[in-house]
C-alpha cells in the first residue's frame, strides 16, 4: 500500500550517480490525504460494514490458514521424530541381532572345539585303553607261555623220575628173581600139583553128583514127563513172543516210525515225542499258504484257490487232488508245498526221487511202505516228492534200470485212485521225461516261474529284513548298518537280478551278513552290498553260461542220434522258459 501513502514515489534509480537521500525526504503527504478521503468515502458508503467483515473474514482466513501451517509444519515436525526414533529402533534391532548372531557363533564355537577335545580326548582314552588291553593280553600270553613252560618241563622231570624208579624196580626185581630162582621153582611146581589135585577131587564130586541126579531122574517118569512139557510150553512161549514182537513192531513202524525214504516230515515220530513230547503239535497249527512266499500275482491266486479247496476237501473229508509244480530250481515250489499243509491242517512229508535209484531191489519195498505209512495219518498226508523225474521218467527208455521200473510200478499202482488219505505233490525240472502214466495221475499242473520285477523287490526286501536290519537292531549280534536309503538301494538291486532266482536272492542276503560278520568293526556299507550283488550277478551268469552250453551239447548228441524227420524238439533257455526249435 505504499502507493496509498505515497512512499517511493518520485525516488531515482539505483545505480545513479547521486548520493542517496534521507527516507523521510521523499515522504508525499498527498497519500495521507488521499487516504483520508478514501475513508471518507468508504464511511459514507453503504457497503463499508460488509467490506470491514470481509477484510475482517479475510484477516482471520489468512489466519487460520497460518495456523493450519502451522499444524502441518508440527506434525511433520512430529512425523520426522517418528522417523527418527522408528530408525533408531530399527537400528537398536539389527544391532542386537548382530549381537545375537556373534554370540550364537561363538556359542557353536566354543561347543565344537568342546566336542573336539571331548573327541580327542575319547580316542586318546580308547587308544590308552586299547594300549593297556594288549599288555596285558602281552603279560598273559608271556605267562601262560611261562606256565606251560613250566609244566613241560615238570612233566619231563616227572617222567625222568619214573623212568628212573621203573629202571630201579625192574633191576632189583631181576636181581632177587635170580637170587632166588630155586624157591620160585619149587613154589611153583607145588602149586600146580595142588591145583591139579584140587581139580581132580572137583571132577570125582560132580561126576558122582550128577550120576546120581541122573538116576533119581530117570527112574522118576512124573519128573521126564513135566520137564518135557515145560520145555514144550517154553518153545512155543520163546516163539510165540518173537512173532508177537514182530507184528507190533511193524504196527509201530507204520503208525509212529519213519519210511526210509521220507527225508523230513511234520509227523509226530517215536524220537520226537521222546525228545518233545508236546512241543511239536502246540506248532503245527493251521498257517496262511503264501506266508513268507513271493509269486507273482495271478500264480500267488491259483495257488490261493488251489490251498482252499485242498483244505476244504480235508475238513469235508472229500478225496484230494494230485498236483505237478514245474519249474526253475528255487522258485519256492517246496516252500509252498510246506505251507499248503500247514494251512490245510494236514501232516506233510518229503521225498526226493534221486534216494529211490540207489535202494535198487529194495525200492519196491520201500515204496509200499511210504504209502502204507501215509495211509496211517489221521490228520491227512501231503506227500512232496522232490525232483521226481529222478524215477517216474519214461518206461520205454533204456537208461531206467528193472529195479527202477519195478519201483516206478509200484508207485504206479499205489496212485492208481484218488484217496481222501494222502495227497501227491510232484515237483520237477523237466516234466517232459514223465511217463505218460504219471501224467494221467496229475490232476492239476501249475507253473513256478523265475520272479518279475516287482517279485524280485518284494523277495529283496524280505531277505534285506531278516538277514540284516533285524540282526542289526535285535542287539545280540555283531552287525552294524551304515547309514543309506534302504528303499533306494532294495530297488536297484531288484533291477540288478534280473533272471535270478527266490533261492539265489535269499542266498544273496545271507552273503551280505558274511560280509557284515567278516569286516573289522561289524558294520554292512553300501559299498559291501554292492560288491556282494556284483559278485552274486556274476556267478549267476556263469551258471547261465554253463546250462546253455549243456542244453546245446544235449541237442547235439539228440540231433546225431534221432535219424527220424518231422520231430519237434524243445530245449530251455537261459531264462528256464520252453523254446520251440525247428523241425528237423
Amino acid at each position: 500500500m505504499s502507493w496509498l501513502f505515497g512512499l517511493n514515489k518520485g525516488q531515482p534509480e539505483a545505480g545513479g550517480g547521486d548520493k542517496p537521500k534521507d527516507k523521510w525526504s521523499n515522504f508525499d503527504p498527498t497519500g495521507l490525504e488521499r487516504a483520508a478521503q478514501a475513508a471518507k468515502e468508504l464511511d459514507k458508503s453503504r457497503h463499508a460494514k460488509e467490506a470491514l467483515d470481509l477484510a475482517r473474514m479475510q484477516e482471520q482466513t489468512v489466519q487460520l490458514e497460518h495456523q493450519s501451517k502451522m499444524k502441518e509444519y508440527e506434525a511433520a515436525v512430529e512425523q520426522l521424530k517418528g522417523d527418527q526414533i522408528r530408525i533408531q529402533a530399527e537400528e537398536r534391532r539389527k544391532t542386537l541381532n548382530e549381537e545375537t548372531k556373534q554370540h550364537q557363533a561363538r556359542a557353536q564355537y566354543q561347543d565344537k572345539l568342546a566336542r573336539q577335545r571331548y573327541e580327542d580326548q575319547m580316542r586318546q582314552q580308547q587308544a590308552l585303553n586299547e594300549e593297556n588291553l594288549r599288555k596285558q593280553e602281552e603279560s598273559v600270553q608271556k605267562q601262560e607261555a611261562m606256565r606251560k613252560a613250566t609244566i613241560e618241563h615238570e612233566m619231563e622231570l616227572r617222567h625222568k623220575n619214573e623212568l628212573l624208579r621203573i629202571e630201579a624196580e625192574s633191576k632189583a626185581r631181576a636181581r632177587v628173581e635170580r637170587e632166588n630162582a630155586d624157591i620160585i621153582r619149587e613154589q611153583i611146581r607145588l602149586k600146580a600139583a595142588e591145583h591139579r589135585q584140587t581139580v581132580l577131587e572137583s571132577i570125582k564130586t560132580a561126576g558122582a553128583v550128577f550120576g546120581e541126579g541122573f538116576r533119581a531122574f530117570v527112574s522118576d517118569w512124573d519128573k521126564v514127563t513135566a520137564t518135557v512139557a515145560g520145555l514144550t510150553l517154553l518153545a512155543v512161549g520163546v516163539y510165540s513172543a518173537r512173532n508177537a514182537t514182530a507184528v507190533a513192531g511193524r504196527y509201530i513202524e507204520a503208525r509212529l516210525g519213519k519210511p526210509s525214504l521220507v527225508r523230513e516230515t511234520s509227523r509226530f515220530t517215536v524220537g520226537e515225542a521222546i525228545k518233545h513230547p508236546t512241543v511239536k503239535r502246540l506248532k503245527s497249527k493251521p498257517q496262511d499258504a503264501l506266508e513268507g512266499v513271493v509269486l507273482s500275482p495271478s500264480l500267488e491266486e491259483r495257488v490261493r484257490d488251489v490251498a482252499i479247496a485242498t483244505r476244504n476237501t480235508r475238513q469235508n473229508k472229500g478225496l484230494y487232488r494230485n498236483i505237478l509244480m514245474y519249474g526253475p530250481p528255487g522258485t519256492g515250489k517246496t516252500l509252498f508245498a510246506k505251507k499248503l499243509a500247514m494251512h490245510s491242517g494236514m501232516d506233510y512229508a518229503i521225498m526226493t526221487g534221486g534216494d529211490v535209484a540207489p535202494m535198487g531191489r529194495d525200492g519196491v519195498t520201500a515204496m509200499h511202505k511210504v504209502f502204507d505209512w501215509a495211509n496211517t495219518s489221521r490228520r491227512g498226508l501231503l506227500l512232496f516228492v522232490d525232483e521226481a523225474d529222478a524215477f517216474l521218467r519214461k518206461r520205454a527208455t533204456e537208461k531206467i534200470s528193472e529195479d527202477l521200473r519195478a519201483t516206478l510200478n509200484a508207485f504206479l499202482y499205489r496212485t492208481g485212485e484218488q484217496s481222501n488219505k494222502f495227497m501227491l505233490v510232484l515237483a520237477s525240472n523237466q516234466p517232459e521225461q514223465f511217463d505218460w502214466a504219471i501224467n494221467d495221475r496229475i490232476d492239476e499242473i501249475v507253473n513256478f516261474a523265475l520272479p518279475g520285477p516287482e517279485e524280485r523287490e518284494r523277495l529283496v526286501r524280505l531277505y534285506f529284513d531278516k538277514y540284516v536290519l533285524e540282526p542289526a537292531t535285535g542287539g545280540r549280534q555283531r552287525m552294524k548298518l551304515a547309514q543309506f536309503d534302504y528303499g533306494k538301494k532294495c530297488s536297484e538291486i531288484a533291477k540288478r537280478t534280473e533272471g535270478m532266482s527266490g533261492r539265489e536272492i535269499s542266498k544273496l542276503g545271507v552273503a551280505w551278513q558274511a560280509a557284515a560278520y567278516s569286516s573289522e568293526d561289524g558294520v554292512l556299507t553300501e559299498a559291501m552290498i554292492d560288491a556282494r550283488v556284483d559278485d552274486a550277478v556274476k556267478q549267476h551268469l556263469q551258471k547261465m553260461d554253463w546250462l546253455h552250453r549243456e542244453d546245446e551239447e544235449r541237442l547235439k548228441n539228440h540231433l546225431l542220434q534221432s535219424k527220424v524227420k518231422g520231430i519237434k524238439l524243445v530245449v530251455w533257455n537261459k531264462s528256464h522258459d520252453k523254446i520251440p526249435c525247428q523241425s528237423l
